[in-house]
């Protein structure tokens, strides 16, 4: 498999994470999108949205990170993302929803970007921008670890959900958000930073990093 990839991308990040859980191997092309590499006409022809991240597997490409993470979950079952019983499922997908469809498309490099060449926002515009998007999805995640949750966002495995949040928790602190009031939040965030996998995901250590 190959990732293709960046290393500060937080779909990316959900990606490299899932692969890690499950126990597959890959290798990374990296694609520095503040140069615009993810637009070169190569990569344009495998991924057509010019986004990271894309999965080559087999000479086919999956792209978009949830629908990789998804894909990962029914061709490798196990050990499993998601839980036994739809119902719970759906909580989880909710939960990833909430991250991967209202949080972090608006605080993306494009998006980000816009604000500053576009809108004259310097950083503090920016975080306050970030913030105001980050805060109510937190609320509601908080609300729903704590009916759902154990040691990871639905019980104490992580999961798909986890896949998501982690990459979204380096996020806010990279826009200066205070995650105080979501204590169950941070709670997964440290067991995450001591968790073989989701260390060796993180972007530091991604050989692109800089």
């Amino acid at each position: 498999m190959i990732l293709h990839g960046y290393w500060r991308s937080g779909a990316a990040y959900r990606v490299r994470i899932g692969l890690g859980l499950k126990g597959i191997g890959f290798s990374t092309v990296p694609h520095d999108l503040r140069t615009g590499a993810q637009k070169a006409a190569d990569y344009m022809a495998l991924n057509p949205q010019g986004m990271v991240p894309a999965l080559e597997v087999d000479g086919q490409v999956i792209v978009q990170s949830v629908a990789i993470l998804e894909w990962l979950e029914e061709t490798h079952p196990q050990p499993p993302l998601l839980p036994a019983d739809a119902s719970d499922r759906a909580q989880v997908r909710a939960m990833v929803g909430i991250v991967a469809s209202d949080i972090h498309p608006l605080n993306n490099l494009r998006v980000v970007r816009s604000l500053r060449e576009d809108y004259g926002q310097d950083q503090s515009g920016v975080d306050a921008w970030a913030a105001r998007w980050m805060r109510p999805g937190f609320d509601a995640l908080e609300a729903m670890i704590a009916q759902v949750g154990g040691d990871w966002s639905f019980g104490d495995r992580p999961g798909l959900a986890d896949c998501c949040l982690i990459p979204q928790l380096y996020s806010a602190h990279r826009y200066n958000v205070d995650l105080t009031p979501w204590p169950r939040l941070r709670a997964i965030e440290a067991r995450a930073a001591e968790h073989p996998v989701f260390v060796a995901a993180h972007p530091d250590l991604q050989p692109d990093a800089d």
